[in-house]
């Protein structure tokens, strides 16, 4: 027993206690705002498109056994709430389908290979900062206290683990459309794969672009910067908008989801599966979502930090220094919404924009964003070399050290305009005149779109047209 407390009091240490319940919390907090990522994915839709979507399932699924859970109270019907839950029973429930001809082996770990790199990238983000912990007591041993990291683990290389981790997601799409035997899943793993690949060179360079000014690849690092000098995003608005659309790209989201085109390519690289394997696709996409959106607040968003000292309010739960217990939940909370923010924000860009053609995908990453990425981070190296960044003039300017780096930003913008609008586009999609169409009328031929049926014509539909009344 003396030898077990020795080993265990040398080896194990307080940040791998805490760092192992982070894991085993956030991981299923993710799969909660995973699961309700759906959900609020349908109502934003519905709202967008004049419906109401889920608002049937209460938690207690239509069961006499379960009336307890809500049937007569508010969260039956009203709002839908039970609807994750409910699509996930219907997925455990229906049949485990494979085609004739698939590689099975490959068939089926081709989900897992996706939704493992979705549930380990969030192991590096600090959702709480830190925490002063006491010793902790067990039967046998105790552990000694400290400061310890709110995160899966501390390590120094934290956004290169991101990145990398990131990057194992395509296998699981690549793999999906080569086993399933089918030539539309076939095209879409091959639209996934040159998709990746073509919108992680703009993502690694927008972020090359923060790190330059950080000069860390530690998270907490990038925190605290922003903490001290102001949030990131407005010291490089432009290198957020291209982590952004690299992130959005790289989650096969709208518009950029050509992968599983429905018009095109039936379901894309998941067409022949169903059941489980075909719910692990779908929940990959919402955790890399999650994963992508965390690490975009990290990096230009503060993180946990909300800029409550330009109201006059220091030493606040949100301040690095503030190590305590209720600190960490507070700094968790502010975290998951901004989460949250961002994953409304991507919802509203899906169902505004219409797909982009998979040739005009390509086309801007590799005309537009890789050569935009490449001048933000010269002009930023540049920036950094001339001592003109939110550090350097943090005794100057105070709370606005970001605007040299702001004006530099905006300068690009403009240069980059003028750029574009001076390169040839002969790939430039041209309207084609139809002749007799309503654009294209016939000599002397008036055209008129406007309905001509009273009932059409009328505000009042359900009391009748003016004649009728």
């Amino acid at each position: 027993m003396d030898a077990i407390r020795t080993f265990f009091e040398q080896n194990v240490t307080s940040q791998m206690i805490v760092s192992a319940v982070v894991l085993f919390v956030m991981l299923h907090v993710i799969l909660i705002v995973v699961a309700y990522s759906v959900y609020l994915e349908r109502k934003i839709s519905s709202y967008i498109q004049d419906r109401i979507g889920p608002n049937r399932v209460g938690f207690d699924f239509g069961l006499p056994a379960l009336k307890f859970l809500g049937t007569d109270g508010p969260l039956h019907g009203v709002l839908g709430l039970g609807q994750p839950v409910a699509d996930g029973i219907k997925f455990l429930l229906k049949e485990d389908y494979a085609a004739r001809r698939v590689d099975h082996v490959l068939f089926t770990l081709a989900p897992v290979f996706i939704i493992i790199p979705a549930l380990i990238g969030f192991a590096v983000i600090p959702w709480g900062g830190w925490w002063t912990i006491g010793a902790i007591h067990l039967p046998f041993g105790t552990i000694p206290g400290g400061r310890v990291l709110i995160a899966g683990a501390d390590v120094n290389i934290g956004v290169v683990y991101m990145l990398a981790v990131a990057s194992l997601g395509v296998y699981g799409v690549t793999l999906g459309g080569w086993a399933s035997n089918n030539k539309y899943s076939f095209l879409g793993g091959l639209r996934a794969t040159a998709q990746m690949i073509s919108y992680e060179i703009p993502l690694g360079l927008s972020l090359m672009a923060v790190l330059l000014i950080v000069g860390s690849v530690i998270p907490t690092k990038i925190i605290d910067y922003q903490v001290q000098h102001g949030w990131l995003v407005l010291a490089q608005p432009l290198a957020m908008v291209m982590f952004l659309i690299a992130i959005t790209a790289e989650a096969n989201r709208a518009p950029f989801d050509n992968a599983e085109a429905e018009q095109e390519l039936v379901g894309g690289y998941h067409t022949e599966y169903s059941s489980m394997r075909f719910a692990l696709f779908f929940l990959a996409e919402y955790a890399h979502l999650v994963t992508s959106s965390a690490f975009l607040v990290l990096l230009f968003f503060g993180g946990y930090h909300l800029p409550l000292g330009l109201l006059g309010i220091h030493n606040h739960w949100l301040s690095p220094e503030n190590t305590t217990l209720i600190a960490v939940f507070a700094k968790v909370i502010v975290y998951l919404s901004k989460v949250v923010l961002v994953i409304c924000f991507q919802m509203l860009v899906r169902w505004t924009l219409p797909r982009l053609r998979y040739d005009q995908v390509m086309m801007l990453g590799w005309q537009s964003l890789i050569p935009i990425s490449l001048t933000i981070v010269v002009v930023t190296s540049v920036l950094v070399h001339f001592g003109q960044t939110p550090a350097d003039y943090a005794d100057t300017l105070g709370v606005f050290a970001w605007l040299p780096m702001f004006a530099a930003n905006m300068v690009m913008l403009a240069g980059i305009y003028l750029v574009q609008t001076t390169l040839p586009r002969s790939t430039r999609n041209r309207r084609i005149n139809l002749y007799g169409s309503r654009f294209s009328p016939m000599p002397g031929e008036r055209v008129s779109t406007a309905p001509t049926e009273a009932m059409a014509l009328e505000d009042r539909p359900v009391q009748g047209t003016a004649a009728g009344v």
